[in-house]
């Protein structure tokens, strides 16, 4: 009886051989296990099988494999092989598992869990923040709020200004874990046109009323309307970046 005949893999969509080889195969079997390539619960292929397809040394594909498990995609089981773990098991602050978790997503349901994820912690930062902020603090919140109502033409511009203006009410709260999360969070998402959506003028002036009510409560030392204020934003802001797609019943409290 003749032995069963391996799946031939697509090859890496490389344009060059890269530098550092481990990390480009870490990267290419994370999209492929997200993407349903590789499906949970099933073995990754035998070493010398992602040794052809990736034309790597079996060092190199241990080495991927390692990382792969640092960011809970698979679990190497005695006599069962390299096993794709489930979803609710992986990373998913790990930049790599984000980003593509992202970008096979249509339904926005991981950008509307990012988003609540980052309504909760701002919230929390705002109510702190509107409690500690001292008036150099307030002052750069408020030049900063004047600012944006001048750059609705620049939305590039605009949003710099918008991320420093989140970063400063982060720092007022002296909490930098969850500074730190979001952060990380947001910088797999910033640029790209899912997330950022629409950037009319009329939109960011919408946005910036928005900060204008933060740093108002913040500035009367308001820890709940601050905490509201940033609440309502995050949310507004989203709804309207989002669009139509779906019915967002993730975003619901």
């Amino acid at each position: 009886m003749s032995p069963p005949q391996e799946t031939a893999l697509p090859a890496p969509t490389w344009s060059r051989r890269p530098t550092n080889l481990a990390r480009a195969v870490t990267a290419e079997l994370v999209e492929r296990i997200v993407a349903g390539v590789h499906p949970s619960g099933t073995p990754l292929p035998p070493e010398p099988a992602l040794c052809r397809t990736f034309s790597v040394s079996r060092t190199v594909v241990r080495e991927a494999v390692k990382i792969l498990q640092e960011k809970g995609l698979v679990q190497v089981r005695q006599g069962a092989g390299t096993m794709v773990t489930p979803s609710a098991m992986w990373d998913m602050l790990d930049e790599l598992v984000l980003a593509a978790t992202i970008a096979k997503d249509d339904s926005l349901a991981i950008l509307d869990d990012l988003v609540v994820t980052r309504r909760l912690l701002e919230s929390d930062m705002a109510n702190v923040a509107a409690r500690l902020a001292d008036a150099e603090t307030v002052d750069r919140l408020g030049t900063m709020v004047e600012r944006m109502d001048e750059l609705l033409d620049d939305h590039v511009t605009y949003h710099e200004h918008d991320r420093a203006f989140h970063d400063t009410v982060m720092q007022a709260s002296g909490n930098r874990i969850a500074r730190g999360v979001v952060r990380a969070l947001e910088s797999q998402v910033v640029n790209t046109v899912r997330y950022m959506g629409r950037t009319e003028p009329a939109l960011c002036a919408a946005s910036n009323r928005g900060h204008r009510l933060i740093y108002e409560r913040i500035a009367a030392h308001d820890p709940e309307g601050a905490a509201q204020a940033m609440f309502t934003h995050i949310t507004e802001a989203w709804l309207v970046r989002r669009g139509g797609s779906a019915d967002p019943v993730r975003l619901r409290r």
